[in-house]
């Protein structure tokens, strides 16, 4: 690939990033191709179609979530430490407001995508065991405690606040969470349930099964 086509598909991926996230699925792909500036042709010559450039799209927001967790890893020897780098990179990188964003208009179970998610999950959860077992994680944080509050924080929040303005009370409400994950024998335990790997899982899937029952119901109505 060219350079400058190099450059354009870059562009193309960061405006539908933010478009998606922002409006949804079914959002303008002519306004992606402008906020990328670039021609609707071409985005079309980079992404035949809507479905390729999500499925496009949610791959690089996991692949690079790997990526900033092995580079996290390497470039901190203290667990905790790499585990905050990882949470202030995938806020940077508005990786974990992609898939939410695109949770129905995107086969999750696509090969490609099920092993990046896959190999997200082992990731997260080593970097997760190291901290406990060096004493600097709290024994009561799971697995989707981290995962959850970072797409929480990628969520733009609602009022009049700038783009710079969000991105900074994402990166400082990280530094909240993070001090709150630190061990500290005199915090109190946390309420509400213990969500390990496995419980989201599950409860993804439910609620999977449950989308599939509502569309199957709804075609049977309509026989």
């Amino acid at each position: 690939m060219r350079a400058d086509a190099r450059r354009n598909r870059e562009r193309l991926m960061t405006s539908a990033r933010d478009v998606f996230v922002e409006r949804g699925p079914e959002a303008s792909l002519e306004e992606i191709a402008r906020r990328a500036d670039v021609g609707i042709a071409t985005l079309y010559r980079h992404f035949v179609d809507r479905g390729s450039l999500m499925h496009a799209v949610v791959l690089h927001a996991l692949t690079s979530t790997a990526e900033v967790v092995e580079r996290a890893r390497r470039e901190h020897a203290d667990p905790m430490d790499a585990l905050a780098a990882y949470i202030h990179a995938v806020i940077a990188l508005r990786t974990s407001a992609v898939v939410p964003a695109l949770l129905e208009a995107v086969d999750l179970d696509e090969p490609q995508i099920k092993q990046a998610r896959t190999t997200v999950a082992r990731l997260i959860e080593e970097l997760l065991d190291e901290a406990r077992k060096a004493g600097r994680l709290r024994e009561d944080a799971a697995f989707a405690d981290i995962g959850l509050l970072v797409v929480r924080f990628s969520q733009p929040l609602p009022g009049r606040f700038s783009e710079e303005a969000q991105l900074a009370l994402a990166h400082r409400h990280a530094d909240l969470l993070i001090a709150g994950l630190r061990a500290d024998p005199a915090q109190a335990p946390l309420s509400g349930p213990t969500l390990h790997l496995a419980d989201l899982q599950r409860l993804l899937l439910f609620d999977e099964d449950d989308r599939a029952g509502e569309k199957t119901n709804a075609g049977n109505d309509k026989a």
